[in-house]
């Protein structure tokens, strides 16, 4: 699904949201304060769909594919999706 599907079917279901150009506000303003909080490195637990968070992957030791030299990945840090009990139920 895209974001453009997505925008599509909240109008659909919200009464409320009519116009695409609200819902389009929404679901960037949802966006923008999960972005932030994840920048910020808080974690957003959003109950019965998952939590996403910031987690720290430290250096470590790899190769290029195409020559097979020895390379140093850089730590970096990265966003992780835990999904629910829930959804993994769902899902399942």
């Amino acid at each position: 699904m895209t974001k453009s599907e997505l925008i599509d079917k909240i109008t659909a279901k919200v009464n409320v949201l009519a116009k695409k150009a609200d819902a389009d506000v929404a679901l960037n303003t949802i966006l923008d304060e999960l972005r932030g909080s994840l920048i910020a490195g808080e974690s957003v637990l959003l109950t019965g769909f998952g939590t996403f968070k910031v987690i720290e992957r430290a250096e470590r030791k790899g190769h290029n594919p195409k020559t097979h030299e020895p390379i140093t990945i850089p730590a970096k840090r990265v966003a992780k999706f835990i999904p629910a009990k829930s959804l993994k139920k769902a899902i399942n």
